[in-house]
């Protein structure tokens, strides 16, 4: 007996059926993902700005002062040269490097704050720059007159 076996495939319409209806649904699906992915980004600022925040307060504690603009953030992680603080230092501060906010841009430390906050401690945002709405504003401590 012969027996042939016939091998059944999609058609090209077929395929071409099945990604249009793919399509539609990413398009439909697709902008409220990436909405929650920026709203997402926004709370992990937010975490990173408290995180950062707590650290900062310990190393007030331990050197009896914040640390400089200069100095900066950097002083977490790495002892003051003044042999007299780095006697008080018990850093480093953070587990990790310090961390780029969510957009992978440096967090920004500045003294004073605004509305009587010794300091300020903010990311500048989707942006970049500092100011701006939505997903572009900054976050964390401001600066006094931000």
């Amino acid at each position: 007996m012969n027996r042939r076996s016939f091998q059944r495939g999609f058609t090209l319409l077929e395929m071409l059926v099945v990604l249009v209806i793919i399509g539609m649904l990413a398009g439909l699906v697709g902008p409220r993902l990436f909405s929650k992915v920026d709203q997402s980004r926004v709370q992990t600022a937010q975490a990173q700005v408290k995180m950062l925040r707590g650290a900062i307060e310990s190393l007030r504690l331990d050197i009896g002062r914040y640390p400089s603009v200069e100095e900066g953030l950097a002083l977490l992680s790495k002892a003051p040269s003044d042999a007299a603080l780095a006697a008080r230092w018990r850093g480093p501060y953070l587990e990790d490097a310090l961390p780029l906010d969510p957009w992978g841009h440096p967090y920004q430390y500045a003294i004073p704050g605004a509305d009587g906050q010794p300091f300020a401690l903010y990311s500048l945002g989707a942006d970049g720059k500092r100011g701006g709405e939505g997903d572009d504003r900054d976050i964390g401590i401001l600066p006094s007159g931000g």
